[in-house]
């Protein structure tokens, strides 16, 4: 399809949304901006809440598409997900499919698979060693449950009102790699903005899932799927691996951390902050 013009981004405060607002106008978009919070630099951005329903409404309406991050992307109680991640998730659909919205690209997580346990052996993996997307959904939290809600409520809006979304389960999009496990599940801000573009203009998805991250060598998922939207990643995590591994060390089959994709969310997650 052709490059939307108008897109919004939201959760366009937060540190996947700040890099995206950088990188994605090179691809020829205009950014409609909306957080909970504002953004420096950013006056004309919105602010909203997605739990206010009339105000989502009027974010949508006149856009092309949208790029939906915002949200708790840490655990946090069940009451603080359902709120932000789940009731918000619905009523940004909702308003899309009642403005006619066609296209919305949705920031999943690989911790909808979380309890997967991590593929072990040789660097690089066999191809058939390699997560495949369609592998059983194990969300290792709630924040990985309402991720895999998100995916469940693309396939529906899909299913019944012809809406398309290609859900994108990220591994970790960071300017460099921090820790040994992030070698696997690294997305380079600029092969995130690549897999975006390419999410946005793909042809016939319908509800297209895919694995977010770079070409890494020690890739632990499927990137199958999402080449086939086009998306061509051109960075790999290899050039950190010596540095983080000297300081970090291997990572240890034996530690319940190690042993699952979802890494320390299955054992000790970080917690939202507010």
């Amino acid at each position: 399809m052709p490059a939307p013009r108008i897109v919004l981004l939201t959760g366009a405060a937060g540190g996947l949304g700040s890099l995206m607002q950088n990188l994605l106008p090179a691809f020829g978009y205009e950014l409609r901006l909306l957080d909970l919070r504002p953004i420096d630099g950013e006056p004309d951005a919105i602010v909203a809440d997605l739990a206010d329903k009339d105000a989502v409404r009027e974010a949508v309406r006149g856009v092309d598409a949208i790029i939906h991050l915002a949200g708790i992307s840490l655990e946090a109680p069940f009451e603080k997900i359902l709120s932000a991640n789940i009731v918000g998730t619905y009523n940004l659909y909702e308003a899309a499919r009642e403005e006619g919205i066609e296209r919305i690209v949705f920031a999943s997580s690989n911790h909808a698979v979380g309890f997967t346990p991590r593929p072990q052996g040789d660097t690089p993996l066999d191809p058939d060693a390699l997560i495949p997307i369609d592998t059983p959904r194990r969300p290792d939290t709630f924040y990985g449950l309402s991720k895999s809600f998100g995916e469940d409520l693309a396939q529906f809006y899909w299913d019944k009102h012809g809406m398309e979304t290609v859900s994108v389960r990220i591994g970790s999009c960071f300017p460099e790699p921090t820790s040994v496990r992030m070698l696997s599940v690294w997305m380079s801000p600029a092969d995130g903005a690549r897999l975006f573009h390419a999410a946005l203009t793909a042809e016939n998805v319908g509800h297209t899932v895919v694995y977010g991250s770079s070409a890494n060598t020690r890739l632990w998922w499927d990137l199958t799927t999402a080449r086939s939207l086009g998306y061509e990643p051109q960075d790999d995590s290899e050039p950190y691996a010596e540095k983080l591994i000297a300081e970090q060390g291997e990572l240890d089959p034996e530690n319940v951390a190690h042993a699952y994709l979802g890494g320390h969310f299955v054992s000790d997650p970080p917690i939202w902050p507010y």
